[in-house]
């Protein structure tokens, strides 16, 4: 029996083993000759059923672009200079060139985000919160994409299990569907997606900014 357990747990690392180092390393170089200082975030685009879903992915990707050493744009005054132009729709908005936003703006570098999912689903023996997000980055002179990537975090990467059986588990579920919804999980989730997207710590994420101490001293992808 432990032969066996061993040895599935020997396949199991096998397998975590290759997906790690399936992940193509990203190609900076578009990235390292643009150098950018600012970033203009647009609002995301909304694949979702939730309709906060926009709102809650951009209030936390500011953090991590912001640590990373970059000047973003308050999201406020973008909000209101976009309105003042008419346009109040995500896909719009995502639809003007970049150089027109580098006009307006004048901002280095823009950052398109799309939701592909945000939200508490219930199962029967499970209930999850899980945010899903992609994400570009253009220089605002050329159009050039500059860098881009997805990433995903789930509520239930913290949850240990039920011990009470199947019962347990329909509970479980129930009470993590009611407790998630109404406290919002998904932002703080989406708060984890965000730093797994963006952060310079993360695998494949951005490059530092020059208002970081680390600029110029990322590790160079293997």
């Amino acid at each position: 029996m432990k032969k066996m357990q061993l040895f599935a747990a020997l396949v199991l690392s096998m397998i975590l083993a290759g997906c790690a180092s399936s992940q193509t390393p990203m190609d900076y170089t578009a990235f390292k000759k643009s150098q950018p200082k600012s970033i203009l975030v647009l609002p995301p685009i909304n694949h979702s059923t939730e309709v906060i879903a926009p709102y809650g992915v951009l209030a936390n990707v500011t953090v991590p672009l912001a640590e990373a050493g970059y000047y973003v744009f308050p999201v406020a005054l973008v909000d209101e200079t976009f309105k003042n132009n008419g346009l109040t729709v995500a896909e719009d908005i995502h639809a003007v060139p970049a150089k027109k936003l580098n006009e307006i703006f004048g901002a280095d570098a823009v950052m398109y985000i799309e939701v592909q999912q945000y939200g508490t689903s219930y199962a029967v023996l499970s209930s999850d919160t899980v945010v899903v997000v992609q994400a570009k980055l253009a220089d605002s002179k050329t159009n050039e994409i500059l860098w881009q990537g997805s990433a995903r975090a789930a509520s239930s990467e913290q949850n240990n299990g039920s011990g009470g059986g199947v019962i347990g588990l329909l509970v479980e579920a129930a009470v993590t569907q009611i407790m998630e919804t109404a406290l919002d999980a998904s932002f703080q989730v989406a708060a984890t997606a965000s730093g797994r997207l963006l952060s310079p710590q993360a695998p494949n994420g951005l490059l530092y900014g020059p208002r970081s101490p680390k600029y110029g001293k990322d590790k160079t992808p293997e």
